[in-house]
């Protein structure tokens, strides 16, 4: 389906966008613990951008809502997970940190509901 795979190339572009800024404006304003918590949030921002479009190829291949679920799945966790991450370590506010294990969830349910769609097609 062509709507995971835009949607993963933007999340892809947004991922190496965020970096570079956080590499380059932001070197000097989140150093330390809080810089290794942005970058963790590229990391996993950038993998699940590139599963999304994977998941946009797979869709044509397994279609139906499992997939479907997974897609939207994975991008809540970009958001959720990556955002929260970015928002942290530029504000330093922790207890932000909540919000980051219910996108870790949102990738594991996505990268479940790949799986039972691989197996269910």
């Amino acid at each position: 389906m062509k709507g995971f795979v835009a949607l993963g190339s933007l999340m892809a572009f947004l991922g190496v966008v965020i970096g570079a800024f956080g590499a380059h404006s932001l070197k000097n304003i989140v150093t330390g613990k809080w810089a290794d918590i942005y970058e963790t949030g590229v990391h996993y921002h950038l993998i699940h951008a590139l599963a999304l479009i994977l998941v946009g190829i797979l869709a044509d291949k397994f279609p139906g809502t499992f997939m479907q679920a997974a897609g939207w799945l994975l991008f809540a966790g970009i958001v959720l997970f990556s955002g929260s991450l970015y928002v942290m370590s530029i504000t330093k506010i922790s207890v932000l940190g909540a919000i980051t294990p219910i996108g870790g969830v949102a990738f594991l349910a996505g990268w479940v509901f790949v799986l039972v769609a691989v197996l269910r097609g």
